[in-house]
């Protein structure tokens, strides 16, 4: 019976490379390469059943099928045309098997032909897997690679780049930025973080330094909102909010202020869960960072210095102990 098998493999793949062309209309849409890479993937997993049969246990079943080319197969078709594809293949054997072998023989063949099925469908979902795990890691590298050059400074990064890569991972470059830092503990994973991103309608971008999660969100509002509710998804420990920025190019400096501020929170220990790192502006100065000195001046002694009254006020009163009287 297997050699009968094997005489009719070849009429079997024609009878379901014709049966593909019209019962599965979205062949019709691919270009002549991937068609030509299912047709092969086709062909292989009837030729596979057969030697299958001879022996079965012997033969890896998603080599001897998606062997060729797994990644691209799974690139080109999606998983649910891949069981379609799968079941017109065995609806064709199943139709056809009565004119090859005998009816005594039908029973046994049928069986097989039920056993392959399943090995096929485990190699289907095994193909898949791994596909979306390759995807899936190299997204994440690409992510942890496009949040470092985010946190560089300007000069030693591409904007068209930056804008680029983050584009390729979905970024949408809408609303205002800013950037969320905190403490991970071993083992969490960023779901709740990505949840919380897709259920507020945000882009975010995370990477983890350590036990640091470093968290970028775009489509902010100007006063920063909702981003102080992700402080949930951090681990115990404070948590700190960076300036709100116009776009992802500029997001280093909320990243560097928010830095700043996880620096020297010890210093204020009644301080909120999260806490704006402007609100860290005097720590952040008295601990060396320069953009915290400027904002003080800006803010603070720019408005003094506009009133000559005010100012001199502001100065005998520091001068004599912060003694009203």
């Amino acid at each position: 019976m297997a050699q009968r098998l094997q005489r009719s493999a070849g009429a079997l793949s024609s009878a379901a490379l014709a049966r593909m062309e019209t019962d599965l209309p979205w062949i019709a849409d691919l270009d002549a390469q991937d068609r030509s890479t299912i047709g092969l993937v086709l062909q292989s997993g009837i030729a596979g059943f057969v030697e299958w049969y001879r022996d079965p246990g012997e033969i890896p079943v998603r080599a001897e099928v998606f062997g060729a080319a797994p990644t691209a197969f799974a690139g080109v078709v999606s998983l649910e045309q891949t069981v379609a594809l799968v079941r017109l293949s065995i609806e064709v054997v199943e139709q056809n098997i009565v004119d090859i072998v005998s009816a005594e023989d039908l029973p046994e063949i049928r069986s097989a032909i039920d056993s392959y099925a399943r090995e096929i469908a485990f190699a289907t979902a095994e193909v898949y897997a791994r596909a979306a795990e390759q995807r899936g890691a190299w997204d994440a590298r690409l992510e942890t690679l496009l949040v470092d050059s985010v946190l560089r400074a300007p000069a030693e990064r591409s904007d068209d780049e930056l804008s680029s890569r983050a584009s390729a991972l979905g970024w949408s470059a809408e609303g205002y930025v800013t950037t969320v830092v905190g403490r991970i503990d071993d083992g969490d994973d960023l779901g709740p973080v990505r949840h919380f991103a897709r259920e507020k309608g945000l882009d975010c971008l995370c990477a983890v330094q350590g036990h640091r999660l470093v968290v970028i969100l775009g489509g902010v509002r100007d006063d920063g909102t909702p981003a102080p509710d992700i402080a949930t998804t951090f681990a115990d420990g404070p948590v700190v909010i960076g300036p709100v920025v116009p776009g992802l190019a500029e997001a280093g400096h909320s990243a560097n202020a928010a830095f700043a501020g996880l620096r020297v929170i010890g210093s204020w220990p009644g301080a909120p869960r999260p806490v704006r790192a402007d609100e860290l502006l005097p720590e952040r100065a008295l601990d060396g960072d320069a953009d915290a000195r400027t904002d003080l001046v800006e803010r603070v002694y720019g408005h003094l210095d506009e009133d000559p009254v005010v100012l001199e006020t502001v100065c005998t009163y520091l001068e004599h102990g912060s003694s009203m009287e």
